[in-house]
């Protein structure tokens, strides 16, 4: 499991920035301000997580049962929250409309919180 979520916190890093590359350079003439900080915010959320499932894997003395729940809670919360705010933000340039699903942003969220719930639960726990 930690492999797992170092290649992925590691790909979802590298996204986040590319991503923000293209919010500022290539987005920036072709979103409102609103969009692009919108946009913005995605990235760093995206970053944030992806640092985390980095650190947990690397340092953190978890059981691989909470690594497992973390991973999922991290990855699930980034691609609903951040994804969807990526496609709500780009819409007059995709034309995909995903405005009837919009609520999958705040679920992604609640996932992300979720995860570091658990973080504060296992280190409550946390004996040595």
């Amino acid at each position: 499991m930690k492999k797992n979520m170092l290649i992925t916190g590691s790909i979802l890093g590298l996204l986040a920035v590319i991503f923000g590359a293209f919010g500022a350079h290539g987005l920036k003439e072709s979103l409102t301000p609103e969009a692009l900080n919108s946009f913005e915010t995605g990235v760093r959320y995206q970053m944030y997580h992806a640092l985390l499932m980095l650190l947990a894997a690397a340092s953190f003395s978890l059981s691989q049962k909470a690594l497992k729940a973390l991973f999922y809670l991290l990855l699930s919360g980034i691609l609903l929250f951040s994804g969807s705010i990526y496609l709500l933000t780009t819409r007059p340039l995709t034309g995909i409309d995903i405005s009837a699903i919009a609520w999958v942003t705040p679920i992604g969220g609640a996932l992300l919180i979720a995860g570091w719930a658990l973080l504060v639960f296992n280190f409550i726990r946390f004996t040595k």
